[in-house]
């Protein structure tokens, strides 16, 4: 396991499509191994491969409990209601907004010993299991703000002693 340098917004990987895993194996477990180690690092509550420069369709997340979730090919296979929040991302320090997700999600991928598994999801969980596979497909969370006039310094908020988004900004 290796802490990996985290890319930032500019760089071209994460507005790329990610590609499908055709094969789960020791290079794939120890991409979510380090995807992980990355991810408590930072620290955040859910890391994309391409946010670590590999265009794979692998992303882990932290859940509800400190559940740790690591999926190969994740794709949201039911979703509905709706729930607007500030979110962050670690590719994008130091800058939240807000952005309306799907309030429950039932999501399908593949473990990391290549067993098929579904786990629904709800609130702040699939609100970051959203957010990581939009970075699989190349979108960030910039591209689905309610408005560009939310788009706010971290700072910002804390100063106008707003709700906390202490765990939004670390998606």
């Amino acid at each position: 396991m290796a802490v990996r340098p985290i890319l930032t917004q500019e760089h071209p990987v994460l507005r790329q499509k990610a590609r499908k895993v055709t094969k789960v194996d020791a290079s794939i477990v120890r991409l979510l191994d380090d995807l992980a180690e990355t991810m408590y690092a930072a620290p955040g509550v859910g890391l994309a491969a391409p946010q670590i420069g590999v265009s794979l369709r692998v992303c882990v997340v932290k859940g509800d409990e400190n559940q740790l979730y690591g999926l190969v090919n994740p794709v949201i296979v039911k979703a509905e209601g709706s729930q607007v929040g500030y979110e962050g991302c670690l590719s994008i320090p130091g800058w939240v907004g807000e952005v309306e997700r799907y309030e429950k999600v039932l999501v399908k991928g593949l473990n990391r010993r290549g067993k098929e598994v579904r786990i629904k999801a709800s609130g702040f969980t699939a609100r970051a299991f959203q957010h990581e596979i939009d970075h699989l497909d190349g979108i960030l969370f910039t591209d689905r703000l309610t408005s560009l006039d939310t788009l706010r310094r971290v700072e910002e908020l804390q100063d106008q002693e707003q709700e906390p988004v202490a765990e939004a900004v670390r998606a």
